[in-house]
């Protein structure tokens, strides 16, 4: 495999169990969902086994990760052995003790959701009274110690009209980064498949986000899931005549490219199972009974990620195939094959332009 490959970014599901049942949950965590089976030993040699490969940005993910109490634990193991911890959780558990904890383990970034600008949308959201006052409290928090964080908002039909303003909120709160999310229907997202944006309105908000980016000082921005962008930006830049350079984060997966599953990101869940990325429900192998190198290495789901040349319809004969890719997990949820076209592009490659001519 070629060394280009390797993980520079690790989300690690420490438990499905949930304070909150959001409607596009991946995993459809609530707090009757599984709590895995890793002791704090194992995740220990998880990391270990990590580091045999490299030394990436590991991300403490959930379900709600400050639900499990070894969590500290097992961050300050990942920090001594050289790992850049990070922690993703709903806010609405953070205190003034959590942050000394996330500062004593050297939490390099807290990423927090937010996915509307007033209680009333993201309460929709997140199907849980009271969830918006946890996060602008964590934010709060967060800035009183010092703590970096960045958020995540993720959106459908429901609180498309409210990107705007939810961006705003987050840039309000004091938030290093933004990212847009949009929603790839695995888990409990798969129940709200007709809430998904359109293809034509998903191209249009990718329009905005650039031309909000180009103009934005003060918070990074990121459109997450959303691969097309990178087809997008060139495009838009090229039209405007300017040479924009986009921004990254000192612990982002780099490689300027747009889905990068199973090439520099995967995933490992509270079994064991390593996926391609947190929204890709098929496993590659389990770091229970394999080494995660000879998984990284020698899966073929992960090989078949990384194989540009394979992948199918447009997506396999577009000019912006090794800038973009399309979304393999959403092509997957949708026609069952991840080697299938982004569903969600609203892009004709100029190979079939010509075809047509």
């Amino acid at each position: 495999m070629e060394e280009k490959f390797i993980p520079k970014w690790i989300a690690w599901e420490t438990t499905q169990r949930c304070n909150l049942s959001c409607v596009h949950c991946r995993c459809s965590s609530d707090m009757e969902a599984s709590e895995g089976d890793f002791t704090t030993e194992e995740a220990f040699k998880v990391i270990d086994d990590i580091c045999e490969v490299s030394k990436p940005v590991l991300v403490l993910s959930g379900g709600e990760p400050l639900i499990r109490p070894d969590i500290f634990e097992i961050a300050n193991y990942g920090t001594k052995k050289g790992l850049r911890m990070c922690m993703a959780t709903n806010g609405a558990l953070v205190t003034d003790e959590i942050c000394e904890k996330m500062k004593e383990a050297d939490i390099k970034m807290v990423s927090l959701s937010l996915d509307g600008p007033t209680a009333e949308v993201h309460d929709d959201f997140r199907q849980c009274e009271g969830a918006f006052e946890g996060v602008i409290r964590a934010a709060e928090l967060f800035n009183k110690h010092g703590q970096k964080f960045l958020i995540n908002s993720s959106f459908t039909k429901r609180n498309q009209p409210h990107i705007a303003d939810t961006f705003k909120l987050a840039k309000k709160l004091g938030a290093t980064a933004w990212y847009m999310f949009m929603i790839v229907p695995t888990g409990r997202g798969e129940d709200i498949m007709s809430e998904l944006i359109t293809k034509e309105d998903y191209e249009e908000l990718l329009k905005w986000h650039y031309e909000v980016e180009k103009g934005e000082e003060d918070i990074l921005m990121r459109p997450t899931c959303a691969p097309h962008y990178y087809r997008v930006v060139p495009q838009m830049a090229k039209a405007d005549g300017e040479k924009f350079q986009r921004r990254s984060l000192t612990f982002s997966t780099g490689g300027g490219k747009g889905c990068i599953a199973g090439q520099s990101i995967c995933l490992i869940d509270c079994f064991g199972d390593v996926k391609p990325c947190s929204y890709f429900p098929m496993s590659a192998g389990n770091v229970k009974t394999e080494k995660f190198k000879d998984i990284w290495f020698n899966s073929t789901l992960l090989h078949d990620m990384r194989d540009f040349k394979s992948y199918k319809g447009k997506c396999g004969v577009c000019e912006y195939i090794n800038v973009c890719g399309g979304c393999r997990a959403r092509a997957y949820a949708v026609t069952g094959d991840y080697m299938d076209p982004e569903p969600f592009c609203d892009y004709t490659p100029a190979k079939m332009v010509r075809a047509k001519d």
